[in-house]
């Protein structure tokens, strides 16, 4: 029994075992074609001799322009001598008394400045400036610690330079001690330009545009504490200025609640869209409002929402 039923699984026809040995070889070869990849593709083969010529050839250049950073003459900024070309090829010159306001080039020069640094000397007192005291040449742009202190004791500075320099020192002093005088003004917070509010203290250019877009959109105030809801406005700015606000016109724009559609509501400061929304609604829904007070019937709307909008608000 067993014998018929492998039998009957085993035995293969001769097309069969032709399928099976094909499919053997075609498994065997998919399995030995990677092996003979190299045979048949030609690899591009590295030149290692050339790859290190090359990296000699970089390794030179990098030590040429290190050798040309070290033997530079100059700073980082090229502007003036380094310290050590400075010191190697310093000039020695002789001394003498000077006024640095009126000696010429060729005085610099005896004493041992350099060019670069005479027309940085020139260059100043052509554009007005002045040496009020002999400390002010450690002011130069060049001149050295050294050549500072081997110069100060001959500078001598004219009379005329001296009490200038006296005469603004002493009017300095005096704008030190002038106290700054201001004159107490009211704003009409209504009627009032941005010039009107920058006078204000602590009111800039900024502030004044936003108090009067924010009084735009309202339609005007109707109390001085509103002015404090301002965006950005600080409150301690706004204690400052509070007493300086007045309202002389309190008449304010108002809008029709019974007419308004929710673009025209929301608008308003004071009236979010959820509150326009509900207006519409309510008024669709019930008819049209007989007072302003009927707002209250709406549960969105609490009193302080209410105390807020109705100034701006009226039926008709």
């Amino acid at each position: 029994m067993l014998k018929d039923f492998l039998s009957g699984y085993l035995n293969f026809t001769q097309k069969e075992r032709w399928g099976i040995i094909i499919l053997l070889f075609l498994i065997t070869l998919t399995l030995l074609i990677p092996f003979f990849f190299s045979y048949f593709i030609s690899q591009k083969k590295n030149d290692h001799q050339q790859f290190e010529k090359e990296i000699a050839a970089l390794k030179i250049k990098q030590q040429d322009s290190a050798d040309r950073f070290v033997k530079r003459d100059f700073d980082e900024n090229n502007y003036q001598p380094s310290e050590k070309n400075y010191y190697n090829n310093r000039i020695k010159g002789e001394l003498f008394y000077f006024d640095p306001n009126t000696l010429s080039a060729d005085g610099w020069k005896r004493l041992g400045i350099r060019e670069k640094t005479i027309h940085t000397i020139q260059n100043y007192l052509s554009k007005g400036g002045k040496f009020y005291k002999p400390e002010d040449i450690g002011k130069i742009w060049g001149l050295h610690e050294d050549e500072i202190s081997r110069l100060v004791p001959y500078v001598r500075i004219g009379q005329k330079a001296a009490d200038n320099f006296a005469d603004s020192k002493n009017t300095e002093g005096n704008k030190a001690f002038d106290k700054p005088k201001y004159t107490v003004t009211t704003v009409d917070i209504n009627s009032a330009d941005t010039s009107a509010f920058i006078t204000l203290p602590g009111i800039g250019s900024k502030l004044a545009n936003r108090i009067i877009t924010f009084r735009d959109k309202l339609g005007g105030f109707y109390k001085v504490e509103q002015v404090a809801e301002t965006y950005a406005l600080p409150d301690s700015t706004f204690q400052k200025i509070k007493d300086k606000l007045v309202i002389n016109n309190p008449s304010v724009k108002k809008i029709n609640i019974n007419t308004a559609t929710i673009d025209e509501l929301k608008a308003h400061p004071y009236i979010r869209y959820n509150m326009a929304n509900a207006i519409v609604q309510y008024r669709s829904q019930h008819g049209d409002f007989i007072s302003v007070s009927d707002l209250k019937k709406i549960m969105m709307i609490t009193d302080e929402i209410y105390n807020k909008a109705e100034p701006y608000l009226f039926v008709r």
